[in-house]
């Protein structure tokens, strides 16, 4: 489902004749008479709405208008931006999952990240964006920059925006030279520099790193600095800004303060997000202030169902509803809330007290990191074999030479023998094998790329096999073919236990 925004500008006129999102006579169907720069597609109905901001967005989704506006109206104080700081998440290869994990945990609290801004390690470049978010959000969150090296100034470009000088603070002082004994080190030169903290700042601990973080109010601004690590950056979002944040609304009336955005996750694997969203239309009622999302990922489709919890929708409406994705996704579904695919099989495999074994190939050990992920693992991983050649597969498998010559290392074939080498050899109740084509090269007429053979065995005539054609770049195909191998082990074992 694709959300094109555009900005327009609405003239008087049609000022006066639309009537908003949230009045009972707004439907999303009529389209306001407005003036507007540039051009948008054709055939596209427009739905246009003022943010809080006094901003004039436009939704371009022919898919999206029979839903309702859900958007609550929030006062600025509870309106959020997270700025992600780093040239390293401008250039590739590197994303940012900090402004994730910062907003699921502040929409338990009610308040709603409405911006996120990423910006390279330049001083002039995070002030500038600073200063922006400062006028359109009562919540700034910044990660990263916090660091000892000569690219990290955050800190610099906070004091720069606010007036507030940098001083060395005996708290944050301390506490990094206390953390860093810990670690057999005494502070550098440049990590020193860390311990410098806008003078008006509230210090920010860091309970497992070295960089302190700092918070304050400029202009009516929450601005909060975290480090960018994302094992620091969630310890203290947990165990200091949260409770800040939180500490600040219980001083409002209980009018103003805002509801706890309620999120309903569910995972699934197997449809494409299309037949996801085929098999969803109608579930939720017009007028209703529930929004269904959906994303697609190389794990699949994660379906949500999010709202304000206030009177009008009660807990048993939200999980009808809930209710209702799980009857109509039923198998496809393998998973609820924070819970993964891994910790599904895991939890599968512990509670039928079985044990797996893993023969890779294409995925070059992926399953088994992602099994041993999960702590506790021991109790039913075995063991896991990286058999990337056709020899390794021979000698460590036990397959045919001949059977690889006759139908080829990525084959039906070679997946079973693959599977029943490694279930003989482990003695584990079940084994899990894969081969496959991850590209770019390596293709043939009749077995492009992206090609993978899933095979299983659970012993004696206990077989199966799966054959998966993905697309995408070598790094998604080895996800994906890592994920359907596991989604295999989850419905055999779902299986197996209802026997």
């Amino acid at each position: 489902m694709g959300i094109k925004p555009a900005m327009v500008r609405v003239d008087s006129q049609a000022r006066r004749n639309t009537t908003w999102p949230g009045s009972p006579k707004f439907h999303a169907k009529i389209v306001a008479a407005f003036s507007y720069t540039g051009s948008f597609p054709s055939q596209r109905p427009v739905i246009i709405f003022p943010t809080s901001g006094g901003e004039i967005h436009s939704l371009l989704n022919a898919d999206a208008i029979d839903e309702p506006m859900t958007r609550t109206s929030a006062t600025r104080a509870d309106i959020a931006e997270t700025i992600a700081i780093g040239s390293e998440l401008l250039v590739g290869g590197r994303s940012d999952s900090n402004s994730l994990f910062i907003a699921d945990a502040l929409a338990a609290i009610g308040i709603e990240v409405r911006f996120k801004t990423i910006v390279g390690d330049d001083q002039s470049d995070i002030a500038e964006v600073l200063k922006t978010a400062c006028r359109r959000a009562g919540i700034v969150i910044m990660t990263g920059g916090l660091g000892p090296t000569v690219d990290d100034c955050t800190r610099e470009a906070v004091a720069s925006v606010t007036g507030f000088r940098l001083t060395r603070r005996s708290e944050a002082l301390e506490n990094m030279r206390a953390r860093l004994a810990q670690w057999g080190r005494v502070p550098n030169k440049g990590q020193l520099r860390q311990a410098l903290i806008p003078s008006k700042a509230t210090v920010l601990l860091n309970p497992v790193g070295s960089a302190p973080g700092f918070a304050m109010i400029w202009r009516g601004t929450q601005v909060i600095a975290l480090p960018g690590v994302p094992s620091e950056m969630k310890a203290m979002t947990e165990q200091s800004v949260v409770p800040r944040l939180s500490a600040a609304q219980g001083d409002r009336s209980a009018q103003a303060r805002p509801h706890p955005i309620t999120r309903v996750i569910f995972h699934t694997w197997g449809l494409p997000e299309s037949e996801v969203d085929a098999t969803l239309q109608g579930l939720i009622p017009k007028q209703m202030p529930i929004a269904l999302g959906l994303l697609a990922s190389p794990t699949g489709v994660l379906v949500s169902l999010t709202t304000r919890a206030h009177r009008s929708i009660k807990e048993a409406v939200l999980q009808s509803l809930a209710e209702g994705v799980r009857t109509r996704l039923r198998e496809w579904i393998y998973a609820e809330g924070q819970e993964t695919l891994e910790e599904v099989v895991g939890r599968l495999l512990r509670q039928q007290k079985r044990t797996v074994a893993v023969a890779e190939s294409c995925t070059g050990g992926l399953i088994g990191y992602r099994l041993t992920q999960v702590p506790g693992s021991s109790v039913y991983v075995d063991r896991g074999v990286l058999c990337y050649s056709n020899r390794s597969k021979t000698e460590l498998l036990g397959v045919s030479a001949h059977l690889i010559e006759q139908h080829g290392a990525v084959s039906r074939e070679v997946a079973e023998a693959m599977a029943r080498g490694m279930q003989e050899r482990a003695g584990v109740s079940v084994a899990l094998s894969v081969t496959g084509i991850a590209g770019p090269g390596g293709a043939t007429e009749t077995k492009p790329v992206g090609l993978v053979y899933i095979g299983l065995n659970g012993g004696k005539e206990d077989v199966l096999s799966r054959e998966y054609r993905f697309h995408g770049d070598r790094s998604v195909i080895r996800q994906r073919a890592a994920q359907a191998a596991l989604d295999v082990l989850r419905r055999w074992l779902i299986d197996r236990g209802e026997a």
